[in-house]
């Protein structure tokens, strides 16, 4: 029996493997997935051209293009999120695949039910009810609340929209809007790694477990696109991280 799964959801597999492609593929679709398939990255971009998708699962060992230039270049048209795969299980190949923006990794070959279970994951991360920017904000506060400044930037919490002091937008993955999504609600604060990986990964603790300071720097690199190139994050050593700008709530003062 197929497990309950939105409709909506399709899935793209990108590997140049076709045994592959037709193992992940078929068992996906097994538990309720709708599953396109490419071959190398110019077809996935070919099959993202002609529709949406909530999610990759990229190969990163490709003739040609491999997978770490095609993410990157995800990461720069706003893609949906994405898993690698990856025979190359090091630490390194792990690093450089979550800072360019992969929301999780594995090695080949892989278990079909541990993919499964990641997929399960990243997809409930993105599609996980926004929290109020304090918890203290009382039911039925004003919409107002779901928009935050900082330091001349501004932070959409409902949209997931962060747009730089000269208000342009700057593209954040799943795990980078969490990530600071749980500084703006607790600012001038000491939070300590297990803290924010309760708030950033809630079940899926392990896949998190050593990527937190890497999350941290890329969301640093990309607070420092706007005009003011402020400390925003401030490393505090043997404890953890603080976002060191105030926070507003509403319009900017």
């Amino acid at each position: 029996m197929l497990q309950s799964t939105t409709p909506s959801t399709r899935l793209l597999i990108v590997d140049d493997d076709p045994g592959i492609r037709d193992l992940i593929s078929g068992f996906l679709a097994n538990h309720g997935y709708q599953v396109d398939t490419a071959g190398d990255p110019q077809e996935m971009r070919a099959k993202l051209a002609q529709g949406r998708y909530a999610l990759i699962v990229l190969d990163v060992m490709m003739p040609g293009e491999d997978g770490l230039s095609a993410l990157k270049a995800l990461q720069k048209s706003n893609g949906p999120p994405v898993i690698m795969l990856s025979a190359a299980d090091t630490d390194i190949d792990r690093i450089v695949g979550l800072e360019i923006g992969a929301e999780d990794y594995l090695a080949k070959p892989c278990n079909p039910r541990e993919l499964l279970a990641r997929i399960r994951t990243v997809l409930r991360r993105g599609s996980a009810p926004v929290a109020a920017v304090s918890p203290e904000t009382p039911p039925g506060a004003s919409d107002k609340a779901h928009t935050v400044h900082f330091a001349g930037w501004r932070l959409d919490l409902i949209a997931r929209v962060l747009c730089d002091p000269d208000d342009t937008e700057v593209a954040l993955s799943d795990g980078e809007f969490r990530l600071l999504r749980a500084f703006v609600q607790r600012p001038r604060r000491v939070l300590t790694r297990e803290q924010l990986l309760d708030c950033v990964a809630g079940s899926a603790r392990d896949s998190f477990d050593r990527a937190i300071d890497v999350q941290v720097s890329r969301l640093r690199r990309k607070l420092t696109s706007g005009r003011e190139r402020m400390e925003l994050i401030r490393t505090v050593r043997s404890e953890g991280y603080m976002f060191v700008p105030p926070v507003t709530q509403g319009h900017a003062s």
